[in-house]
């Protein structure tokens, strides 16, 4: 008997002459899976169809969950929320960075370089303390709760901020607390990097996780861009006497980033829409499977000295990045004589062409990864800011201004700081610029050329987000298909700890010992991670066990 016709509803069969009549029930069965395999072919979308929304995960008869067109494109609607989520947090981050220290001289003439280094490692310091906590909460509740509470808070402490000038004292305490806060609802980054790693597939992962290193670049570089802006602004701007604010280039990036992070907040309850890893890529169990032995296997199967290494490496990773964006001012107002009002400038331009720098290596990393292994791309890039700190390291027999002028002299007191504040000056002093006498390797370190300044930054934006995109993306890999939410808080948390830790050190070893200690001991400890990377070589690799990757 041979089939005749057959339909998505019906089918019938023709018999063939001197053929014996087939059994009833053999027939039935033959005939239901003739039709179930017609109508499986019918509904299974070609792989050469040209549509945009082609589900990841092929419907097949070995129990995979099958994801629809629009399932597939508000998943990636919800991941593109968070490429903007990180982008707006990069730009809160970036766009005070460069004029953080003039402000802090301006608010309070009692600040010195040892508590701009606590201000700029309080961020990391928060962002340490909360990236756990949002990762833990993330796992147990709807994403979308950290999210608003985090923006939340950053909002509150951007408006900070823009205040810190108000009160008659302590106000550089003020300011440690508002960057404390930003960095803390930066947490949020934990439940960004985990929700992205858990709704793609491994063939997904890398250009995913790039493209959140891209969005974080795009933040960096228009936040200084956004910072020199407004430094046409001048130190004076705008007085609104009622509200007591201020809005000069110092402020406005401040209240800048409190408006992104309200569009960010309509953002996430408007667009974004939760998905799981359960709900997309792992298989459904039969019926005779052990659920709980094959999770129990697939959580013994995670390579814990794979995990740690990363958590090193990313530790040291971040940790030289903090000694760049820590020591831009300070070193350039040192060693070129630059006025506060320039070194924002002139810094601020010089780190938006490194994030632009950083978008486009983003990019090529990505297309990279493709042909060359994500291990030796990160080997490739320590290398990079190996080189890079090693050429900042000051040779030659020229030797920096020496700034003379007693700043005391231009000290405000504290109870006249509002009015002083507002009031343009009339008679004062010019502004002294050199590198100050109070730090003793002045006379004797020579000068960094902004040619080596120069180079450093491009080799920094080369290797760094190089180096960051293959960590997060090897980690992520490490784990597997499990939620990521707490293991990224401690990945976040490392390099939070490493941001608190490097400017402190930076800025410790800086003015008392001079760039050449600062540089050299940043050299040595690149080095040892290298080593470190090479040790653990074999060991990252993305993890296969209880889990069938697409």
């Amino acid at each position: 008997m041979e089939p005749a016709e057959c339909g998505q509803n019906s089918w019938r069969t023709v018999e063939q002459p001197g053929q014996p009549r087939a059994h009833p029930a053999r027939e039935s069965i033959k005939g239901f899976k003739l039709m179930w395999d017609s109508t499986i072919q019918k509904k299974m979308p070609s792989l050469n169809d040209d549509n945009e929304y082609i589900p990841l995960l092929q419907p097949s008869l070995s129990g995979d969950v099958v994801e629809s067109q629009e399932q597939n494109k508000s998943r990636w609607w919800s991941i593109r929320v968070m490429y903007l989520t990180v982008f707006l947090s990069s730009i809160r981050f970036s766009i005070v960075m460069t004029s953080i220290w003039p402000y802090l001289q301006k608010i309070d003439a009692s600040a010195d370089t040892s508590f701009l280094g606590w201000v700029i490692a309080s961020f990391s310091l928060g962002q340490m303390l909360a990236s756990p906590l949002f990762g833990f909460w993330s796992n147990h509740r709807p994403r979308r709760e950290p999210l608003v509470v985090s923006i939340s808070i950053m909002i509150a402490a951007s408006v900070l901020y823009a205040y810190v000038h108000v009160p008659t004292s302590h106000n550089k305490y003020y300011m440690l607390i508002s960057r404390a806060l930003v960095g803390f609802g930066s947490g949020n980054v934990a439940v960004v990097r985990s929700y992205v790693a858990e709704v793609t597939s491994l063939s997904e992962r890398t250009g995913a996780m790039a493209n959140v290193t891209a969005f974080q670049a795009l933040g960096f570089i228009l936040g200084p861009a956004f910072q020199a802006c407004f430094t046409f602004i001048g130190e004076q701007g705008v007085i609104f006497q009622a509200i007591y604010l201020q809005v000069n280039m110092y402020t406005a990036p401040a209240l800048m980033g409190a408006l992104l992070g309200i569009v960010n907040i309509i953002l996430v309850f408007a667009v974004f829409r939760e998905y799981t890893v359960d709900d997309l890529e792992k298989q459904i169990p039969s019926v005779n499977s052990d659920t709980d032995d094959s999770n129990r296997d697939s959580e013994e199967a995670v390579d814990k000295v794979a995990v740690v290494s990363s958590n090193i490496l990313f530790f040291v990773i971040s940790f030289c990045f903090a000694l760049f964006e820590t020591i831009a001012t300070p070193l350039t107002m040192d060693m070129y004589a630059w006025s506060r009002t320039k070194a924002v400038f002139y810094n601020g331009v010089i780190l938006a062409a490194v994030g632009l720098e950083f978008l486009i290596v983003v990019i090529v990393v990505k297309i990279l990864s493709k042909k060359v292994e994500e291990r030796v791309l990160l080997l490739g890039g320590l290398v990079i800011i190996w080189v890079g700190f090693f050429i900042l390291l000051p040779w030659g027999t020229e030797f920096p201004k020496i700034q003379w002028t007693d700043l005391q002299n231009n000290t405000i007191h504290n109870s006249s700081l509002w009015d002083s504040f507002t009031t343009a000056p009339s008679n004062h002093t010019v502004e002294p610029t050199g590198c100050p006498a109070s730090q003793s390797w002045c006379f004797y370190t020579p000068v960094i050329h902004l040619a080596q300044y120069l180079t450093f930054d491009i080799l920094i934006g080369v290797g760094y987000p190089t180096s960051n995109v293959m960590s997060f993306t090897l980690y992520s890999k490490i784990i597997g298909p499990k939620p990521q939410g707490v293991y990224m808080g401690w990945l976040t948390a490392a390099g939070s700890i490493a941001r608190t830790l490097g400017p402190v050190f930076v800025i410790q070893t800086y003015t008392h010992l001079g760039p050449r200690w600062t540089f050299g001991l940043t050299c040595a400890i690149v080095a040892v991670s290298t080593l470190l990377l090479v040790a653990i070589y074999k060991k990252l690799v993305a993890f296969s066990g209880g889990y069938r990757w697409v």
